[in-house]
């Protein structure tokens, strides 16, 4: 697949606007609001862990693909 990655950094850019602070920092990491709702759905594993990375379950994987290829796919 052949990314847009124009969309995708913009994207990622909104999604570290979440984070905002301090005027203009911005956390690393993805909010904790967003992961917890993320492990609701069923899409990841549990986030509460002193593990920097995030286990995605089978349907957060199919999900995350076809996200990906719907929204920054090259068309």
């Amino acid at each position: 697949m052949d990314i847009d990655t124009d969309k995708l950094d913009a994207a990622v850019l909104a999604i570290l606007s979440l984070t905002l602070y301090d005027g203009s920092r911005v956390w690393k990491g993805i909010d904790w609001d967003i992961t917890d709702r993320l492990f609701q759905k069923g899409l990841i594993e549990n986030p509460a862990s002193k593990a920097k990375s995030l286990v995605l379950t089978e349907q957060g994987l199919e999900l995350a693909k076809r996200v990906l290829e719907e929204q920054f796919g090259k068309r």
